[in-house]
């Protein structure tokens, strides 16, 4: 099981934004978002932080990658 967070990482290109600034925005921490650099799992909280912060839904930012290995 795998996560994909490239709808995040466009968007905050889009919004002008690094991954910095969404860190001090959504008060979350460089640990989480290195996990989702590495498509890792986070907490359902700090994906709604960033929905409230970035004013977007959760599938705007995170996309499950099934593994059928």
């Amino acid at each position: 099981m795998s996560w994909n967070y490239n709808k995040l990482w466009k968007l905050l290109i889009d919004k002008n934004m690094n991954k910095s600034d969404l860190r001090e925005l959504c008060k979350i921490g460089p640990v989480t978002v290195s996990k989702m650099t590495k498509g890792e799992p986070v907490s359902m909280d700090v994906l709604e932080k960033i929905c409230k912060a970035l004013g977007c839904n959760i599938s705007d930012i995170v996309d499950y990658v099934r593994d059928d290995s």
